[in-house]
């Protein structure tokens, strides 16, 4: 797989243009930008459709499908997370969308494993379904209704702590699923559809609370890729930003791939997991999703680099690239970072077919799981060797040395157990 990964990068690398255009180069990823979010609002919207059905006719076939269209949603809107670290607008914007890991007892009620208040959290077994009133940083608050403004300007990030998460792709997935209570053993979360019953036949009791919530977080998340959307649309300020300033937008191209390459996924999302053997490492952990999560966002990298994106109706946007802008400083530096790039999707595809075939994400994360272990620390692996050839495409370009995120995974692993 390795030999064919590497020939395929060097023979669409021999293909490419000798010279590049980077205003051209700018439309591209644009283009591709404005696509995955478009993407991923109609998939939200589908999402939406699927909850106002389960809410209306609660049953075991609704709340699948809901899970299902949750699922789906996933799949465009990793591919955008590229686009994160070099797009400030992006940047300020994606914690009400994607944040993680979250204390999922502030939204509902959770296993007594779980616990309660902590000294990092007073807020952690809030449970908001619950509780209509509440005391909230010493302001008394009326949740009666739970409402799209409720969760985004009281909820998120209550009290200023991060883990505060109310809003966004994990807290739909966490009422959709509930806790995954198997540790490192198989199986995703199983809440019942019940918990979306009427009267007698309602568990978890607050049903009718539980719906409110679910469908306000589920609006908020429409409305939030509407914005997101239109800012990368003709007109739209993020667009406008990113291809006014045409160094500064390929500085920001290879910031968003360096930074998610290497910090944020290589590190936080999958080394941090194997070092602490902890499924609550996990990006989407009550869905057991996380191989696809992980595999979307690899795929929005060789978006980037490669100047197209596969869209959910099967149309491809495509144009100059990333690639052959550093073909044309330096062929080599091209095609090996093409065939690194190449090489992480290999790894990253084994994760995602071993995790289909029945081998979960989180067992993968056991400890003394060896065989889980490699294949983690394989797509890792793959991933730091794919960032020193973003690295090196800075040079290519002649470009100031880019800072890309770290993690004390990666870049100090004796701080992750102090």
């Amino acid at each position: 797989m390795k030999t064919t990964a590497t020939a395929m990068a060097l023979a669409l690398t021999a293909a490419l243009p000798a010279m590049a255009d980077k205003a051209a180069v700018l439309e591209t990823y644009a283009d591709i930008a404005q696509a995955g979010y478009e993407d991923s609002l109609s998939k939200a919207q589908d999402l939406q459709a699927a909850v106002a059905a389960l809410i209306a006719d609660p049953s075991e076939a609704t709340l699948t499908a809901a899970r299902t269209a949750w699922l789906e949603a996933r799949v465009p809107y990793q591919q955008t997370e590229v686009f994160r670290f070099g797009n400030a607008i992006v940047d300020d914007w994606e914690g009400k969308v994607n944040a993680w890991p979250l204390d999922e007892g502030l939204i509902d009620y959770v296993d007594a494993s779980y616990g309660g208040a902590t000294d990092e959290n007073a807020y952690a077994a809030l449970n908001v379904v619950a509780n209509p009133t509440f005391t909230l940083s010493g302001e008394e608050v009326d949740a009666t209704e739970i409402t799209p403004a409720l969760l985004e300007e009281t909820l998120q990030e209550a009290d200023a702590v991060e883990s505060n998460v109310a809003t966004g792709y994990h807290a739909v997935e966490f009422l959709l699923w509930g806790q995954d209570l198997n540790g490192t053993d198989h199986g995703a979360g199983e809440r019942p559809w019940t918990d979306y019953a009427a009267d007698e036949a309602c568990t978890g009791g607050n049903c009718d609370r539980r719906g409110q919530y679910l469908k306000a977080a589920t609006d908020l998340l429409v409305s939030d890729l509407e914005y997101m959307a239109a800012q990368w649309a003709e007109g739209g300020e993020a667009r406008a930003t990113v291809t006014g300033d045409e160094d500064a937008g390929i500085v920001a191209m290879l910031t968003g791939m360096g930074s998610l390459s290497y910090g944020e996924q290589a590190g936080e999302r999958m080394k941090l997991g194997v070092m602490l053997n902890d499924p609550e490492e996990e990006h989407d952990c009550f869905s057991d999703n996380t191989h696809n999560s992980h595999f979307y966002d690899g795929m929005g990298i060789r978006n980037v680099y490669f100047g197209e994106y596969v869209r959910i109706d099967g149309s491809v946007v495509s144009g100059e690239s990333l690639s052959s802008l550093v073909a044309a400083a330096d062929a080599d530096v091209d095609a090996a970072l093409r065939a690194d790039i190449n090489q992480t999707m290999v790894e990253l595809g084994q994760i995602k077919a071993a995790a289909e075939a029945g081998f979960s994400y989180d067992q993968m994360l056991a400890r003394g799981n060896a065989g889980g272990e490699a294949l983690i620390m394989a797509a890792v692996d793959a991933l730091v060797q794919q960032t020193s050839g973003i690295e090196r495409a800075v040079t290519a370009l002649g470009l100031d040395r880019i800072g890309f995120e770290g993690s004390d995974s990666l870049d100090d692993p004796d701080a992750v157990f102090q």
